[in-house]
């Protein structure tokens, strides 16, 4: 990726961060909602407007009813945005109806995607997608067969324009691109082999398009396959359950009277990624142990995690928080992870404070956490880990700092020396944080007021990162790996000057 796209792709993430990325995923399914019930009112879709509003609330019912129960039963909160979500998706793959038994089995279908969240489930995570095994249990038992109605031409516009926003916030891309990719190419060749079989001539471009427009490709791969609780930790394998899913849509094959429609082929990819994540152990339930004052305006909290958990230095957690009166952002939040692998069963995650009236919900929840709170990580995810060899620059801004932080520890604790550079980039000196942890690191502080006494460190005084500046601070930067952590904003602003570098690799995030 060029300088310029990974400037392109920060800006565009800063712009997506302005919520949460569950949140941001409502939305989208709501404006897609919105612009079929339009487009039903114009008669371009086979659906009129009562139809699909009435499944919407056929599906709903039969889901937030069971989600009601359990998350009662279970002593948890309503994560409301995650059965919407659900409810969402299952109103574009099932067939809208009016008929009172139709609708009768759609509430069917909203009770077994919102039960599989508690069934099928492991660790804090779903082993299935719940749409997925719901649109699966009743095609296959054949009393409200999937429609996918949302693979036409007059939709996929909208999906793909509204799947790019969520795939870019969630950081999928790659991903969703290259399912999108394959399964279009085996799709293509499967349906050319058909036609040939028959007899028949068919232009390649005319079935491309068609199977673009008119399949469940779009819809799947942006709003189903991105579903991070279903996705294993590493990019690689996420790859890998893409390219899975994608063989069995391009090749819909049958086991005895089954056959692999969309549906199924993401679950047989969600099976694939729940091996890789048994593998992993991910964390899962975390008890709170100790909390402290890193600065004024950065909080460390000290978790136990349970025994068995793991994750890989670099990585972020996805902790969820119960809480009452959780605003439109939930009870979901990443963490860059502090603590080292080596430190478990400690964890350790650090965020920035805000006056309560600025804050969401979640983060007055947090602050008002106690020692011996219980909270679960519903998984860890991420690849901004070290490259194998070569020396190392990072460039932390404000809170960035964290992920840096554990790969010193873990580093140290390993007994194994890399050669790098930090440049640390705070709004003020009193803002600097773990920049002790750098102690046999050449440590280059940029901020505004003067950050002494320093020990190790040098300051730069508060200059402008630029391509000129940043080379007279690190002379080998063509040596060096690049890796820059901080807010999307301001990796877009440090691309340009991080591109005489060996290589780079950024970990943009959002406040929250």
């Amino acid at each position: 990726m060029t300088t310029a796209l990974r400037a392109v792709r920060a800006r565009v993430l800063r712009l997506l961060a302005f919520t949460s990325m569950y949140l941001l995923v409502v939305i989208a399914l709501g404006v897609l909602f919105v612009v079929a019930v339009v487009l039903s009112l114009t008669g371009s879709l086979a659906f009129s407007p009562l139809e699909l509003l009435a499944t919407a609330v056929a599906l709903a019912a039969g889901a937030f009813a069971v989600d009601a129960v359990t998350h009662r039963l279970m002593k948890t909160a309503l994560r409301w945005e995650s059965t919407l979500i659900t409810v969402l998706i299952l109103v574009f793959v099932m067939r809208p109806a009016l008929d009172p038994v139709a609708l009768l089995w759609l509430v069917v279908t909203g009770a077994v995607a919102a039960v599989s969240k508690v069934i099928v489930a492991w660790r804090g995570r779903h082993i299935v997608n719940p749409a997925a095994i719901a649109a699966a249990v009743m095609t296959i038992t054949g009393v409200s067969p999937a429609a996918w109605w949302v693979g036409t031409p007059m939709l996929a516009g909208v999906v793909a324009v509204l799947g790019i926003a969520i795939a870019w916030r969630t950081e999928k891309l790659r991903v969703v691109f290259t399912f999108i990719v394959l399964a279009l190419t085996l799709s293509i060749a499967t349906t050319l082999f058909a036609y040939a079989q028959a007899g028949l001539a068919v232009s390649v471009g005319d079935v491309a398009s068609q199977l673009l427009v008119s399949s469940p490709i779009l819809f799947l791969g942006f709003f189903m396959l991105t579903e991070p609780l279903t996705l294993p930790s590493r990019h690689w394998q996420q790859l890998l359950v893409a390219a899975v899913v994608a063989f069995f849509v391009g090749f819909p094959l049958s086991i005895g009277v089954i056959s692999l429609g969309a549906d199924r082929a993401l679950l047989i990819g969600n099976l694939v990624a729940f091996a890789l994540a048994v593998r992993a152990r991910n964390l899962g339930r975390l008890v709170l142990t100790d909390t402290r004052e890193v600065t004024p305006r950065i909080r460390e909290l000290t978790f136990t995690a349970e025994a068995g958990a793991s994750f890989t230095a670099g990585q972020y957690l996805e902790l969820t928080l119960a809480h009452p009166h959780p605003d439109v952002r939930g009870t979901r939040r990443e963490f860059s992870l502090v603590s080292a692998p080596s430190e478990l069963p400690t964890v350790r995650i650090a965020y920035r404070t805000s006056p309560a009236e600025r804050g969401s919900s979640f983060k007055r929840a947090l602050g008002d956490a106690r020692v011996g709170d219980r909270m679960r990580g519903s998984g860890v995810w991420g690849d901004f880990t070290l490259p194998a060899c070569g020396p190392l620059l990072f460039v932390a801004a404000g809170i960035g700092i964290t992920p840096f932080v554990a790969h010193a520890r873990e580093l140290s604790t390993r007994g194994v020396q890399r050669d790098i550079v930090l440049v640390y980039i705070a709004a003020r000196a009193a803002e600097l944080a773990y920049h002790a942890d750098f102690a046999d690191h050449q440590v280059i502080i940029v901020t505004p007021d003067d950050p002494t006494p320093l020990a190790n460190e040098t300051w730069a005084g508060g200059l402008r990162i630029t391509a000129t500046s940043l080379q007279s601070m690190v002379p080998d930067l063509s040596a060096r790996h690049a890796m820059i952590s901080g807010p999307p904003a301001l990796i877009a602003s440090l691309q340009p000057a991080l591109a005489g570098a060996a290589s780079v690799k950024t970990d943009a995030f959002a406040g929250y």
